[in-house]
């Protein structure tokens, strides 16, 4: 099984050090969340996540979630811990105190959610998609259903999950068959079959508030057609206790590469009651403040795989002997492979990769919070472009690399990480699904290059570069080297983008197939960016710890000589156009 120590420093100097965001710091509902608060939960996080929750990795892979006689049971030990897991409170993180929760911002508790993807991908799955479904009823609902549902998910006793994917669809919801029948007293009838439904059924809890997209009999066909429903596997009774069974039963659960210990299932909903959310016909734009929110949190699942993949290949490589070094002193057997020049590449690439990630994850939290959050309606507004156009960015690179990362560390491993023994190789499996849930990678490309670069509030990616141009402007004088390759990049990017949106109006093959390389540039430029904020307090906080900031300085190089290149490259890639790929002929 891997080890797994969660990086709470790392952690820490980030909330410490670049909690920057004039906007975020306004925020009156966070003056209490001091450093000391933060670091007391991160310590207690870790506590529960390496001693209790690490071990339910290995027990979910090879004891998976079962359908016994119509009822879903968990992995060996996952009952004992989840119970453990709400006592302490973690559901409520970030939860409204109104409806039970602690009121954490998204920059603590997206440290949390790392945490728990290194932990156990399988566990956490159980968790996250009721916060997504408490986001979404709470944004939507009436205060009627928020009172009756919220403290119950708040608390853990109830879960939830959304309900999209159909066998007739995945990423084009228009052709969904699910069906909504309105009833007398207000209610509706929802009959019809959702598939691949993370979490959809389990013995964690007493209730599952499940979210369902269905289209009412009267309603037009296609996307604008689609309502939202909130449909409980038990309903609930008029004091709030769990009534009968609801009209819903899991045919199956799937047989999966990775995440079995996650009961990802099809649902049959056979004249299920369902409560509306939000206007008829508005189901979408109701379902997306879940659907957006979980992309940023896939992203750090991603984030949270390669962690634990990085600190094991880095224990491996440092007690491993093979060969000799070039530069060997070792007169009788062999050096330790982490002396080997190659294998410190990348070892470095995966930290230098991690490290900004986390660092611009943590940049995204504070523009999520100020979205929701901020009373000046047009600094909201701003920090909604910024994290609508991140979005796709952080879900989409986070959990390609993720894909790179796990597999260096089977390579770093050798035959050892190709079998069972080390865990390692189960990293690769449960990560390989970040790329595909939540709207595949491609489609997240697709959304960035025709929806985000340009919306109804103006050209937000000229807006955003010209803020990483701006917060670059007299820094340190050490990292002006570092702007300065920065800003050669940033011109890559908008040559870029003129030519995407020239090419948008003539040629959208062209587009199409450039759109994951443009992710990809302006993904490793973001990172970039990440460092650029990281440097400027390393250097300038140097004598402090001059340890740690050397680290840190030190990675950051080796991101710019040997990672940041990959913009450019993608750049050129991407230009040479689609005409060769249209016209061939595949046999």
């Amino acid at each position: 099984m891997p080890s797994y120590f969660a990086p709470v420093k790392d952690m820490m100097f980030l909330y410490e050090k670049l909690r920057d965001n004039k906007n975020y710091n306004d925020l009156e509902r966070y003056n209490e969340v001091s450093s000391d608060l933060v670091k007391d939960i991160l310590e207690e996080a870790a506590k529960i996540n390496q001693n209790l929750i690490l071990p339910l990795a290995k027990a979910g892979d090879e004891n998976p979630a079962v359908l016994e006689n119509g009822v879903v049971r968990t992995p060996p030990g996952y009952k004992e811990a989840y119970q453990k897991y709400i006592e302490d409170g973690w559901t409520s993180l970030s939860c409204d105190p109104k409806y039970g929760g602690q009121g954490m911002p998204k920059t603590v508790s997206a440290f949390f959610d790392e945490m728990l993807s290194s932990a156990s991908l399988s566990f956490k799955l159980y968790s996250e998609l009721s916060i997504g479904a408490y986001n979404c009823i709470n944004h939507h609902a009436t205060d009627e259903i928020k009172d009756k549902y919220l403290p119950k998910i708040v608390e853990g006793k109830w879960s939830g999950t959304m309900c999209l994917t159909e066998p007739v669809c995945g990423t084009d919801l228009g052709l969904l068959k699910t069906k909504a029948v309105s009833q007398s007293d207000g209610t509706y009838k929802i009959t019809g079959q959702k598939i691949f439904i993370t979490s959809g059924d389990h013995d964690l809890t007493e209730n599952i508030v499940h979210l369902v997209l269905a289209r009412s009999t009267d309603s037009p066909p296609g996307t604008k057609g689609i309502s939202l429903f909130l449909v409980p596997k038990f309903l609930v009774n008029q004091d709030g206790s769990v009534g009968q069974r609801n009209g819903i039963s899991t045919g199956s659960i799937e047989t999966k590469m990775g995440i079995k210990g996650s009961a990802t299932c099809v649902l049959n909903f056979d004249d299920a009651t369902g409560y509306m959310i939000g206007p008829k016909d508005k189901g979408l734009n109701a379902m997306f403040t879940m659907m957006n929110l979980e992309r940023i949190v896939v992203g750090i699942q991603g984030l949270g795989i390669s962690e634990i993949a990085y600190q094991n290949s880095l224990a491996y490589a440092k007690e491993r002997k093979q060969g000799k070094t070039n530069n060997s002193k070792s007169t009788n057997g062999a050096d330790f492979i982490i002396d080997h020049a190659d294998i410190r590449r990348t070892l470095l690439n995966m930290k230098s990769i991690i490290e900004g990630e986390r660092a611009l994850c943590f940049w995204l939290s504070q523009q999520t919070e100020v979205s929701l959050h901020h009373p000046d309606e047009k600094i909201k507004q701003e920090a909604s472009d910024y994290v609508s156009l991140m979005t796709p960015v952080v879900k989409s690179l986070f959990t390609d690399l993720a894909m790179e990362i796990t597999s260096d560390a089977m390579q770093i491993h050798g035959g050892y990480g190709y079998t069972k023994d080390q865990g390692i190789e189960q990293l690769y499996r449960d990560n390989r699904i970040t790329p595909i849930y939540e709207g595949t990678n491609s489609v997240q490309a697709a959304d960035l290059v025709f929806r985000k670069l340009i919306n109804r509030n103006g050209d937000v990616i000229s807006k955003y570069l010209e803020m990483i141009k701006s917060e670059c402007e007299n820094k340190h004088e050490k990292v002006k080297s570092f702007t300065k390759d920065l800003t050669h990049y940033l011109d890559i990017l908008s040559k870029f983008t003129g030519w995407i949106v020239d090419k948008s109006k003539i040629e959208k093959d062209d587009v199409s197939a450039a759109a994951n390389d443009y992710l990809k540039t302006l993904g490793y430029i973001s990172i970039a960016f990440s460092w650029i904020k990281i440097l400027e307090i390393s250097f300038k906080d140097y004598e402090e710890n001059k340890e740690f900031y050397s680290d840190k300085i030190n990675t950051a190089t080796f991101y710019f000589e040997k990672v940041l290149p990959r913009a450019e490259y993608h750049y050129k890639s991407a230009v040479s156009g689609s005409s060769n790929i249209m016209k061939f002929k595949f046999n």
